[in-house]
């Protein structure tokens, strides 16, 4: 038997060791990762939760808050922390796992930090394949934190069945601007630090956003948190299920689309070495008459 097809049986038989030689072997494309991804079963029906908002939202607190409470009601929970990408060496600048550090030890979860790889809305499709391996371990809830960059993070939709968006009373003035972005991809609306000036009246104006959108199925919450103190957590994993339960993801189709194409994407662009680019206008960008457009043209990379 391979060395992969073993890793495989014992990452399906629970073993954190062979999930975590998994994702390395699929994130850093070593042999065998597709035979990886190919051959997992992956289970459908565990709830991907897509926690996402502007910096300092406090997402990796409250995540903390929820992560806490799941684990004290036995449920186990993986979990993906998404860091801004270094344009000089690729590798993630943020380490969000350190704010999760209580939970280092705590054998119901998992934490894994990946980089977004230049992805402008803080996925990449090693993230869509990385929550795929999770679904194949079983977990009972996955979490993808994302870097917090703005309206461009509606790609989440593409890969959460559920997606929660934290705010803080701060952002009252920000909700009109973000409205045709990111704030329309909300399942589940979250005011974290209410307890700072003015968090009702923004409550109420999320509230009235949230029933002003075309009716369907599903009624958004919007949840009062603070998430230093756990108030809220309650009702934001209660909301999580029942979205879950509910079965009224629209997004559903949509969701499988965005992924097929980033892995049609990224196959196509498997030939594109992103280092010999550098290297190669490095070379030519100091010429006189250095144009981008011809050199792409030039290079045959369209």
């Amino acid at each position: 038997m391979s060395v992969t097809k073993t890793l495989i049986q014992q990452l399906q038989k629970g073993d954190k060791k062979s999930l975590a030689r998994c994702i390395t072997i699929v994130e850093n494309e070593l042999d065998g990762y597709e035979e990886i991804l190919t051959s997992l079963d992956f289970n459908q029906h565990i709830p991907v939760i897509g926690v996402t908002g502007p910096p300092g939202a406090g997402k990796s607190t409250l995540i903390n808050s929820v992560i806490k409470k799941l684990t004290t009601q036995g449920k186990s929970v993986g979990v993906i922390a998404i860091d801004p990408t270094s344009p000089f060496n690729y590798g993630s600048l943020l380490g969000d796992r350190l704010r999760m550090a209580e939970h280092f030890t705590n054998e119901k979860v998992f934490i894994r930090s990946i980089a977004t790889r230049g992805s402008l809305g803080g996925l990449s499709v090693k993230t869509i394949e990385i929550v795929d391996i999770m679904r194949a371990f079983s977990f009972d809830y996955i979490i993808v934190e994302t870097v917090g960059v703005g309206q461009s993070e509606v790609e989440i939709v593409g890969l959460a069945d559920t997606t929660v968006l934290v705010l803080v009373p701060e952002a009252g003035d920000e909700v009109q601007a973000l409205k045709s972005g990111v704030m329309e991809i909300a399942d589940i609306f979250v005011v974290n630090k209410s307890d700072r000036e003015g968090a009702n009246i923004f409550l109420k104006n999320l509230a009235q956003l949230a029933h002003s959108k075309p009716l369907s199925d599903w009624s958004i919450p919007v949840i009062k948190s603070i998430a230093t103190t756990h108030e809220g957590v309650d009702e934001l994993i209660a909301s999580i299920n029942k979205h879950h339960t509910t079965g009224v993801n629209s997004k559903r189709p949509y969701l499988l689309v965005e992924k097929a194409y980033r892995l049609i994407q990224n196959h196509r662009m498997k030939s594109v070495s992103k280092q010999l680019l550098q290297q190669q206008i490095e070379a030519e960008f100091k010429k006189p008459d250095f144009n981008l457009y011809r050199f792409v043209k030039e290079n045959e990379f369209y």
